[in-house]
């Protein structure tokens, strides 16, 4: 995996996933191979097929992985008996299919006339009239790829340089390299670049970094427990984290601005709940920015519980700030009275008067 700036897009990063190639006989497992597949289905926006020669029964018989993805993969966790119509419920979340061809030494025409290389695959394409084993196993994985893959590109490369050079392919400049190699090459980076579209889920979720990391491992998990990956059950998981996440981030930022805007005590309660709500208010909008596909607002019910608890809390606190600073108070205005008491200063004729007169007083000073 490399993750680079994307070269036109601002702000964007450029990922490319290499499977690095199937059918290598070292690994000696073609189930691996047909995983590898599906999890750079399931991961990218572009896939790129890479092949060799001519886009031939060789070349269609390698790709055989096509014909393969509808037991390795599930759009919904609960699919319909309909298997083909479940199927196409792929294309909403396949990516875009380019056939690159290495190494091409054909002309591109028809009947003698000049095709373009989006054409040549189309033609490679076609379907054979026939019902026989043979030509049911010819049709199968073309059918597979007009079906899940309804946008299609191709790109053709001559030999990069002579042959004997070849061995220093890795050491060459492009000026050492086919002038019509090069100009290829350059068309192909030039449309992976400008038609590459972001990696989107069903619901128009857009895959970033930690939606990606995720992704790969929930697939990676459910393909290691022996499960099928599954796209529904991708978006609930991804759902469930971020929306977890939102939640915290609506409270941390409640608490930022309960923690700025209030001193407790507070001269009413209503001016407590007033700044609950403004700042409650905010909390909300955090949520939303950050939360998707909360399925029966169950989230936001928990952050609806979450700021109810801390609104109690904050009056609880408020009640207490309060009655503590009461106390204090009339402690501080009472003591002098408490102290003239203990001297007797009003066991005198007349001294309930004057004492009944000294706590007004003092009440006064207290409301």
């Amino acid at each position: 995996m490399w993750c680079v700036p994307h070269p036109k897009k601002p702000n964007y990063t450029l990922i490319l996933l290499d499977t690095e190639g199937l059918g290598d006989v070292e690994k000696g497992d073609n189930q691996n191979d047909s995983w590898i597949f599906a999890l750079a289905i399931l991961l990218s926006s572009t896939f790129v097929y890479n092949s060799m020669g001519t886009i031939n029964q060789q070349a269609m018989d390698q790709l055989h992985y096509v014909t393969e993805l509808t037991d390795k993969i599930r759009a919904k966790s609960s699919p319909d008996a309909n298997e083909v119509e479940d199927s196409a419920d792929f294309v909403s979340f396949f990516p875009d299919f380019v056939w690159t061809v290495r190494d091409f030494s054909l002309d591109l025409e028809v009947d003698g006339q000049p095709i373009s290389a989006d054409d040549y695959l189309e033609n490679s394409l076609k379907l054979k009239q026939g019902t026989s084993p043979k030509d049911k196993n010819f049709n199968l994985p073309r059918l597979c790829i007009r079906k899940f893959f309804p946008k299609k590109k191709c790109f053709i490369f001559h030999q990069p340089t002579d042959w004997r050079k070849l061995r220093l392919l890795e050491t060459m400049h492009d000026d050492q390299l086919d002038p019509e190699f090069v100009q290829q090459a350059a068309d192909f980076c030039s449309y992976i670049f400008s038609n590459s579209k972001v990696k989107t889920l069903p619901g128009g979720i857009q895959v970033n970094g930690p939606r990606l990391e995720t992704l790969v491992l929930t697939y990676v998990n459910t393909i290691s427990s022996g499960d099928l990956p599954c796209m529904e059950n991708a978006v609930l998981t991804l759902a469930q984290i971020e929306n977890s996440t939102a939640v915290q981030k609506a409270m941390t930022h409640y608490d930022q601005q309960m923690a700025e805007k209030v001193e407790l005590p507070t001269e009413t309660l209503q001016e407590l709940l007033d700044l609950h709500m403004a700042s409650e208010k905010e909390a909300i909008e955090v949520f939303m920015k950050n939360s998707f596909k909360d399925v029966d607002h169950l989230f936001q019910k928990e952050l609806a519980d979450q700021l109810a608890i801390r609104r109690d809390h904050f009056c609880n606190e408020n009640m207490k700030a309060s009655s503590d600073r009461c106390s204090a108070l009339l402690k501080d205005i009472f003591h002098s009275l408490e102290e003239d008491i203990k001297q007797g200063v009003y066991s005198i004729p007349g001294g309930y008067h004057l004492l009944m007169q000294t706590m007004n007083e003092l009440k006064k000073k207290y409301f």
